[in-house]
């Protein structure tokens, strides 16, 4: 995927809008936009086979138990059209999905 310097940008401070994303201790959060801004855990697959292609967030949660989850939240040129604010929102309500679906898989829908 090509990006247009205004996307480039906009990655750029969604990146460090992420950064500050408050999410429980549990959860680990990896930017995963090339040539934007890369964490190093975008290096490691959990769950291989699936490569995105568009930039993404990548979700690691690990349980209690030792039990590990991962989500890769991907940013689409649909979704990239958005101000770098509802990105966000939509970033943080995927997490929110991603853990309620986790929960009902540890908890069995308690």
């Amino acid at each position: 995927m090509t990006l247009s310097n205004e996307e480039i940008e906009k990655l750029k401070k969604l990146a460090e809008e992420i950064e500050d994303l408050m999410v429980e201790p549990d959860i680990e959060i990896d930017v995963c936009f090339d040539d934007v801004a890369k964490d190093e855990g975008c290096e490691i697959d959990i769950t291989p086979g699936y490569t995105p292609k568009y930039p993404y967030v990548k979700v690691i949660y690990k349980t209690v138990d030792g039990d590990v989850f991962e989500k890769k939240i991907e940013i689409s040129p649909e979704i990239l059209k958005k101000d770098v604010k509802e990105i966000k929102e939509f970033l943080t309500f995927a997490i929110e999905q991603f853990m309620e679906e986790i929960e009902s898989v540890e908890y069995g829908g308690e």
